[in-house]
């Protein structure tokens, strides 16, 4: 495959979960999409994911005081005044910037009432596109109910449980880029003397865009990317002038190396400063030569760190995949700091040049925690389009045309 793609990381024996499945799509056509799988599938096997929202301070606050009769516009004026900074605790200051006496025996009532409430359930929402697909009767599996909004079924269960009992979900994400890139490609289609939809040839699509456009990569290089979708962030046009991006692998690399995971990990300046070496000269050691040479020697992408994992330290595809999950943030164990993975016996076994580096390591830690899934150019180029000849929108064509 031209992007070398590690297929182990979707789909093997050893792996005892499913793939992750996420599909995006415009977000004018989000209900549309949502009503497909409703009638390919039935709502008798298809319902959306379920999210538990958990109270947090100012919820908590507003709830507690109502049910102690407090005045709501006090008690408006108290939970707009708390500030992310403030964490979970109710500071007895912005009480009394409120006129509240924090010694008064109901403030204090309002105050231990709150803090027991944050991070309880608070009630079942719906999760904007994750869908449980079932093979038989889905209520078979899960408690399914009628949603608020016509023709939907939810999920009882919060969407991380159903990850934990291994049910398949698959994310149907609405993206407002994808219908500004759709309105775009309609207004260069009207330009070019074509109606908006037409597949003709007058017509113009996603993969119409050319490949190798210099003038374009020229002006990516001088960062004049105001309004270009994924580039035109201070940070991103900052760093386009540095690496110089001449063709689409490398935007591909450089809005990933523009992540907390990559910075934190150092692994900015070691990319730019190999992008000026030939492959030859590059500080890699051969054992994982087929993984990092296409970033520099650099991990960057989390499937990267899956394959130093299985041809440095024999590991099988399965426990570079649990080490990805265990080192993300938020999980138990990168709370804990037990998210060692047992690689370095491996890296001993089968290297001969010693152990595994310690910057090599902590940058594949890096780039597991916070880095990118890499999008490959063939993958990102694919875009759902209606019916050949027909500007009306439809039911039935998702297909991607690459």
């Amino acid at each position: 495959m031209q992007s070398s793609m590690l297929f182990e990381r979707f789909i093997s024996a050893e792996r005892g979960e499913p793939p992750d499945i996420d599909i995006d799509f415009e977000h004018q056509r989000r209900e549309e999409v949502i009503q497909y799988i409703y009638g390919k599938y039935g709502r008798h096997r298809a319902a959306l994911t379920g999210v538990v929202i958990s109270y947090r301070p100012r919820s908590a606050l507003r709830d507690v005081g109502r049910a102690l009769g407090i005045d709501l516009q006090r008690i408006e004026a108290v939970s707009k005044s708390l500030h992310w900074f403030d964490g979970k605790s109710i500071d007895a200051q912005r009480l009394r910037e409120n006129g509240f006496d924090p010694d008064a025996p109901v403030t204090k009532l309002w105050v231990e009432l709150t803090q027991q409430l944050i991070g309880f359930p608070r009630h079942l929402s719906q999760h904007p596109g994750g869908f449980v697909i079932a093979r038989d009767q889905i209520e078979q599996l899960v408690p399914v109910e009628n949603a608020a909004m016509k023709d939907r079924s939810v999920v009882q269960w919060d969407k991380d449980d159903l990850d934990a009992l291994g049910l398949i979900k698959v994310d149907i994400l609405a993206l407002g880029m994808l219908s500004a890139l759709r309105r775009a490609l309609d207004l260069i289609a009207v330009k070019r003397g074509s109606k908006p939809g037409d597949r003709t040839d007058a017509g113009f699509e996603m993969q119409d865009i050319p490949d190798d456009d210099a003038p374009t990569y020229e002006m990516a290089c001088r960062a004049d990317t105001v309004g270009v979708f994924q580039i035109e962030s201070r940070a991103q046009m900052s760093m386009l002038p540095r690496l110089q991006p001449r063709c689409y692998y490398d935007l591909v690399v450089e809005v990933a190396i523009v992540r907390p995971g990559p910075i934190q990990g150092g692994m900015v300046h070691p990319y730019l400063k190999n992008r000026a070496l030939p492959d030859d000269q590059l500080d890699c050691p051969e054992k994982i030569r087929p993984a990092l040479m296409r970033t520099k020697g650099v991990p960057t992408f989390q499937e990267q760190v899956m394959q130093i994992a299985m041809l440095a330290a024999d590991s099988p595809v399965a426990r570079p995949t649990r080490c990805a999950a265990r080192w993300r943030p938020g999980s138990a164990a990168a709370a804990s700091g037990r998210s060692s993975c047992g690689w370095s016996g491996g890296w001993s076994r089968r290297a001969t040049t010693g152990p595994m580096p310690s910057a090599s390591s902590a940058r594949s830690r890096a780039s597991a925690s916070t880095a990118f899934r890499r999008a490959t150019p063939s993958a990102s180029r694919c875009w759902p389009t209606r019916a050949r000849g027909s500007n009306a929108i439809t039911r039935t064509p998702f297909s991607p045309r690459c």
